[in-house]
C-alpha cells in the first residue's frame, strides 16, 4: 500500500485547507493516503461545535497581535496552531483501506504521537479518558480534530514541539479549562529539530498503517 507524502514548510490555514480538499478529491477518485506535514502563521480555529466563549481574547487584539480566526468543518472545539507546532493532515481513505472506523483511526492517530514521544525522545505521554488528543501529565501536547467526507478523512493532528505556549493564553484548547498544554522545547528544555521530528513521525506512520512504498 502506498502513501503519499508532501511536507510543505510553512503555510497559511486557508491556503492548506485548499489543498486538503483537493486532495481529499483526489483520495477518493482512488488516489493514495495522504499524509501532509507543515506549520501555520498564528491561527485560531473553530470546529462545526466550537463554543465561542472559549477564545479568551478580543478579536480586534487577537487580529493585531497577528492571529488569523477561522470557521472550519471538523470536529473538536477551539484551537490555535502556530510556528514550532507540528501540524499532520491525514487525507486517508479508511472505508477503502483501514476499517471504516474513525474511532479506530483516531487512536491509531493518538498511539502514533505516543510512540513516538515514548520510544523516540523518552517523554512518558498518555491518553485522556475522556478528551481525545495525547497528554503529558494533565498538560495537553498533541490536538486530534478529525472530519470524514465519503470515507476519507480530513484535518489530522498538532504536536506541540518548539511551539510559544503564551499563545494559548487566548483561548480555553478545545474547551478544556483543566488542563494546561506543554510542548516537547518545554519538557526536554531545549529547541527540537523539527526535519528530525518530521522523518519519525514519518516512519510512526509507515509502521503503524502498514505502507510498503511512499511517493513524494
Amino acid at each position: 500500500m502506498k502513501l503519499l507524502y508532501k511536507d510543505l514548510g510553512t503555510v497559511k490555514y486557508n491556503q492548506a485547507y485548499d489543498l486538503q480538499e483537493k486532495y481529499v478529491e483526489m483520495v477518493q477518485n482512488g488516489s493514495p493516503d495522504t499524509l501532509v506535514l507543515l506549520e501555520h502563521p498564528k491561527v485560531i480555529t473553530l470546529g462545526i461545535n466550537a463554543d465561542v466563549s472559549n477564545i479568551l481574547m478580543d478579536t480586534d487584539d487577537l487580529i493585531a497581535n497577528g492571529f488569523e480566526i477561522m470557521n472550519i468543518r471538523r470536529g473538536g472545539d477551539v484551537t490555535y496552531h502556530g510556528p514550532g507546532q507540528l501540524v499532520a493532515y491525514t487525507i486517508f481513505n479508511i472505508k477503502k483501506n483501514h476499517g471504516g472506523s474513525i474511532k479506530i483511526f483516531v487512536h491509531a492517530l493518538e498511539q502514533i504521537i505516543i510512540d513516538l514521544l515514548i520510544e523516540d525522545y523518552g517523554i512518558e505521554a498518555n491518553r485522556d479518558p475522556i478528551n481525545s488528543g495525547v497528554f503529558i501529565g494533565l498538560s495537553k501536547i498533541a490536538a486530534i480534530g478529525l472530519s470524514v467526507h465519503r470515507g476519507v478523512t480530513m484535518h489530522g493532528f498538532a504536536l506541540n514541539v518548539n511551539t510559544d505556549l503564551s499563545d494559548f493564553k487566548t483561548i480555553a484548547p478545545c474547551g478544556l479549562t483543566t488542563r494546561d498544554v506543554t510542548s516537547m522545547e518545554a519538557i526536554l528544555g531545549q529547541s527540537q529539530n523539527m526535519v528530525q521530528i518530521k522523518k519519525n513521525v514519518l516512519n510512526r506512520f509507515t509502521q503503524t498503517f502498514g505502507f510498503t512504498s511512499i511517493e513524494t
